[in-house]
């Protein structure tokens, strides 16, 4: 399913007097979040990798940081698994396996890249709530922060879902406070910890365990009001195309948003999942027609299209949402499917098919095309570059057209971004009003697998149907 992505630059003048019959919006003063933490990506350091057959070559990592480069996240989430890591069955070695983990924190600290950090789970789900992991836990990221110097974790994740029946904490809130309190009691013993602070509770957004005395709002509302120790809230999410698009999610984000009330919260995973929504299933066809006999995937966590021109244009709608509900950020799941192999079975024939890419798609899949970028790269990448960490959210005015939604901000160094996406079936043109003279700006646009870029006088565009725009200063 190889696509071939053309990033095609080239100068065109627009004026507003162009314009015939716009949508007019306006980017206003009004603050939905006045200090944006940025958007990113979970990406994870290839725990399994080698277990594989292949570890990830130095052209692999330079081809990873080129590509990251030209993103710009502004966050990443970094989890680890440590039978993969530091725990080797029977004891802990903070040297063990971290090759991998030190090359990609390397690469967050020299480009000031906020990253939360965490553990997906104990090594043994007998250790759940054993002080020996405790310490051994909290050793290891005094090792990463005080002993290696990688200050850019911010944040500390004990537990990824605790609210899940797939998780050892198996949905039980109480269970999870306590160990957050250990946790942060093991953690005031290192001076180089003092300004790394815990993330939670990192539960699931429209999920509920059965054997949980909450669902993931009452998950936010008893940490907010009981755990005082967290000092971001975290959620994940993975709505259907139809939430998304109807603007439902937005609203249950805004709900969320209410319980934290000024404090920040994120999204620490977002994707989407298109089984629960009789209006998806279509997409949920196609999904399990691609699965069917596929050499390196069973479905049962993955995404199949994320291979598609409408996932570039459905992940940016995702992030429009989290930032118009006044969340902070958002990390998309995920970087790379080269990361993970579903339940962490190190079984190349069952991967966590997610990503932008596979960089060892020649290596260990004997797919050299599974390598190249996807199309929902670029359209992130863009979210990522033009919204960066300090930016203010602003609300747009204006009447929208069914099928397009809109995000606007003021940058630290004074400039404006404003993102669209046109999921429609017709053709719009855009009047834009910025607070400032619209010289210097261009427009990007992404549609039917080509990224052009337009140098603009002016702010009057066209928006054509199925398709996303960025109006910023590059």
């Amino acid at each position: 399913m190889r696509k071939l992505i053309t990033l095609a630059f080239y100068s065109l003048l627009l004026t507003a007097a162009g314009c015939s019959r716009p949508v007019s919006l306006t980017v206003t003063d009004e603050v939905i979040n006045p200090c944006y933490l940025g958007n990113g990506v979970e990406w994870d350091p290839y725990d399994e990798a080698l277990s594989w057959g292949s570890g990830v070559s130095e052209e692999d990592w330079n081809k990873l940081f080129e590509r990251l480069d030209y993103m710009k996240p502004q966050y990443v989430r970094c989890m680890i698994n440590s039978p993969f890591t530091y725990f080797d069955g029977e004891g802990f070695d903070d040297n063990r396996n971290v090759a991998y983990l030190k090359k990609l924190l390397g690469y967050c600290q020299e480009n000031d890249i906020l990253v939360v950090y965490g553990e997906y789970n104990p090594p043994t789900w007998e250790m759940k709530d054993s002080p020996a992991w405790v310490k051994a836990s909290v050793q290891h990221l005094n090792y990463l922060v005080g002993e290696n110097g990688f200050t850019c974790i911010k944040y500390f994740v004990i537990f990824n879902e605790p609210d899940g029946d797939w998780a050892s904490p198996n949905g039980d809130f109480a269970f999870w406070k306590g160990m957050v309190g250990d946790f942060q009691a093991e953690m005031s013993l290192y001076p180089a910890l003092a300004d790394v602070r815990i993330a939670g509770p990192d539960a699931v957004i429209g999920y509920r365990n059965g054997a949980s005395a909450y669902d993931a709002e009452g998950w936010l509302r008893e940490t907010v009001e009981t755990v005082p120790q967290v000092g971001i809230y975290d959620m994940h999410a993975y709505p259907g195309q139809r939430l998304v698009r109807s603007g439902e999610f937005e609203k249950t984000l805004r709900g969320l948003k209410a319980i934290v009330g000024d404090a920040p919260i994120i999204l620490g995973e977002a994707g989407y999942k298109y089984f629960s929504d009789p209006a998806d299933a279509a997409l949920a066809k196609e999904y399990w027609k691609r699965v069917e006999g596929h050499p390196f995937t069973k479905g049962g966590d993955c995404n199949m299209l994320v291979y598609d021109d409408f996932y570039a244009l459905d992940m940016p709608l995702l992030l429009m949402s989290v930032m118009n509900a006044g969340f902070s950020g958002a990390a998309a799941w995920m970087l790379d499917d080269a990361m993970h192999s579903s339940g962490d079975s190190g079984k190349t024939e069952d991967i966590k098919l997610w990503g932008m890419w596979n960089i060892l798609g020649a290596e260990v899949f004997g797919d050299p095309s599974q390598e190249d970028v996807r199309p929902w790269y670029y359209t992130w990448s863009l979210m990522c570059r033009h919204f960066p960490r300090g930016s203010r959210i602003l609300k747009l005015s204006g009447a929208l057209p069914s099928g397009v939604a809109a995000v606007a901000a003021q940058l630290p160094d004074g400039s404006y971004s404003v993102a669209l996406v046109n999921f429609g079936s017709r053709d719009h043109t855009v009047a834009l009003t910025l607070p400032v003279e619209a010289e210097g700006y261009t427009l990007q646009t992404f549609r039917t697998a080509v990224l052009e870029s337009q140098a603009v006088s002016g702010s009057c565009f066209e928006l054509p149907s199925q398709s996303f725009a960025i109006f910023a200063k590059e």
